[in-house]
């Protein structure tokens, strides 16, 4: 009997997870991960952990399986929150979740639970593993979830062979009311519980104030730019090489204070991301106003008025060479390679055509269709068919 770990998180879908293996075959063994205490800063009662251990140890118990708690704050702070406040910082906008698993439950935590002899360790994420032969070499495969709904396989973008080679996903051929049919019939506490929002495993956080613990508030402007400024007249030179036409295609657009109108005041450009709506407090447009660019150093937010401001829109990105993950080792791109892929710039986000084109200071996407609110620090991921099979950083 193989012995397989599994993070119950007190949602439905681990709970589940941890019975299809029990089905299978496998020894189980149920592990809860504490990784946060501040209180003072998560909206009350959305997502409290306590809650939350309580429903696990409750789906442990009733399916006889041994369960423990493990305090992962300390790393948590360090690998994540740290990293948050550093990103934000420098007016840019990570993604936990795809950090907090490459990072706390396919590392520190996979690490915990083969010292406790298991084999595997499982989650409740929408995805499937394959395996393959490359050359004789045994190769893990990262699959989209059956559930074209709840395909989760954007958050594990940043796995590794290693990683993926000791993790199970027993959902990933489930859709969501599957699972919860499943969970009713064999009468777990989780069946109707609702699925958890916000931030991996801290819930539902007021991010200004979560920020405000480390960035102080300062007080800058916002403009408005209009969608007829000559900063969107811009004419593509022809005798410029490819790298250079997708440098200039991904590039910031130099937008100063003087371009526009000011709307308002805000408390610190680096609350703020790219494609935001709520929260700047402008009332009085014709639309809604977006945020187009954001600038830590001069404390500046710039938005646009309607969805379909130009300054929303690019139909490149560049991804820097230190940035570049593979979890398909084997289709890595040598320098002046390109490969046509399928590709998305955040979770839920319809994949896109794409081409990806490697050079020397690192990979270019370039999109068939523009794409609205590319936004850096976060991830882009890129597909063959269902494989996820690599992703990066926006620079």
């Amino acid at each position: 009997m193989k012995r397989v770990v599994v993070g119950l998180s007190g949602g439905v879908d681990s709970s589940v997870a941890a019975y299809l293996l029990q089905q299978q075959g496998y020894e189980v063994i149920g592990l809860f991960m504490k990784n946060w205490h501040d209180d003072s800063v998560t909206i009350s009662n959305e997502c409290p952990w306590l809650e939350d251990s309580n429903d696990a140890l409750l789906v442990a118990e009733k399916l006889g399986i041994p369960f423990q708690t493990v305090d992962l704050s300390e790393q948590y702070q360090e690998k994540i929150v740290d990293y948050m406040f550093s990103e934000y910082e420098k007016g840019r906008t990570p993604n936990p979740d795809v950090l907090c698993n490459r990072e706390i439950k396919f590392d520190v935590f996979m690490k915990i639970a083969l010292s406790l002899g298991a084999d595997f360790v499982a989650t409740g994420h929408y995805c499937r593993k394959g395996e393959i032969e490359v050359e004789g070499n045994k190769v893990y495969q990262l699959l989209a979830g059956v559930d074209d709904n709840k395909d989760q396989s954007y958050f594990l973008c940043q796995l590794s062979q290693e990683q993926l080679s000791k993790s199970l996903f027993p959902i990933g051929e489930l859709t969501k009311p599957e699972v919860r049919e499943i969970a009713a019939q064999i009468e777990l506490v989780t069946a109707e519980k609702k699925d958890s929002q916000g931030l991996c495993f801290i819930g539902k956080v007021r991010l200004p104030e979560f920020l405000q613990q480390k960035l102080q508030p300062k007080e800058g402007l916002i403009i408005q730019i209009d969608k007829n400024d000559p900063v969107y007249a811009y004419e593509m030179q022809d005798e410029l090489t490819v790298e250079e036409q997708l440098l200039f295609a991904s590039r910031r657009l130099p937008y100063t204070p003087k371009m526009g109108k000011i709307m308002a005041k805000h408390q610190g450009a680096h609350y703020f991301t790219v494609g935001q709506r709520k929260g700047l407090n402008v009332g009085g447009t014709t639309d809604p106003l977006f945020v187009i660019a954001t600038d830590v150093e001069t404390n500046t937010i710039y938005t646009g008025l309607s969805s379909s401001h130009p300054g929303l829109f690019k139909s490149a990105l560049f991804i820097e060479k230190s940035e570049v993950h593979w979890i398909r080792e084997d289709l890595v791109l040598a320098n002046g390679e390109t490969m046509n892929v399928m590709a998305r710039i955040r979770y839920r986000q319809p994949l896109q055509k794409a081409i990806l084109y490697q050079f020397e200071s690192g990979m270019y996407i370039s999109f068939e269709e523009p794409q609205s609110a590319i936004t850096e620090g976060q991830f882009a991921a890129w597909y063959l068919n269902d494989e996820l099979i690599g992703s990066g950083v926006i620079s």
